[in-house]
């Protein structure tokens, strides 16, 4: 995937409510216009990578993009998983994320707790993953400092983009 690392930026909304209540698993979702902008070359799948809400701090996470096959849905999402416990909800609030891997495409499961295990399993990996130099660096990625958090609109691009003026409301990468 020629487009990773990929960095994207957008508006956290609500999802289809069943990240936390039916999985145990919270998801921040991005609205259409985020998911509408992806390169081609990032199919669906599971990925794992950086994300900030806000301007708060930077942690690891992992992003399913697609249209779930367990829940059959018919619309596609980008829903990510912040590896970290917040206090509560964050919907309005800016989510920064930048995808730097892909562990494996999405599939269906006979049961909601393979696909739970499954998730968890991707957790892990991201863990592990997310250790490797060339995917630390981009936890300090100025992209994650670059915004204004009255900002949400999406930004969305690979790494091999220009940089654009910071008084523009999307971002091109950096």
């Amino acid at each position: 995937m020629k487009s990773l690392p990929y960095f994207c930026r957008g508006e956290v909304i609500r999802g289809f409510g069943r990240g936390s209540k039916e999985l145990g698993i919270p998801t921040a979702n991005f609205p259409d216009c985020v998911v509408e902008h992806l390169p081609a070359d990032i199919g669906t799948g599971i990925y794992y990578g950086w994300a900030c809400v806000g301007n708060g701090d930077v942690h690891k996470m992992v992003m399913s993009i697609g249209w779930n096959p367990y829940y059959k849905n018919t619309k596609k999402s980008m829903e990510t998983h912040v590896i970290h416990k917040f206090k509560e909800d964050f919907y309005g609030e800016t989510l920064s994320v930048v995808m730097v891997g892909y562990i494996r495409p999405e599939r269906s499961y006979d049961s909601l707790e393979a696909l739970i295990a499954a998730i968890n399993g991707d957790i892990a990996e991201a863990k592990v993953q997310l250790e490797r130099p060339e995917h630390v660096k981009l936890r300090s990625d100025n992209f994650f400092t670059s915004h204004s958090s009255s900002s949400s609109s999406s930004a969305a691009s690979s790494s091999s983009s220009s940089s654009s003026s910071s008084s523009q409301t999307i971002i091109n990468g950096h």
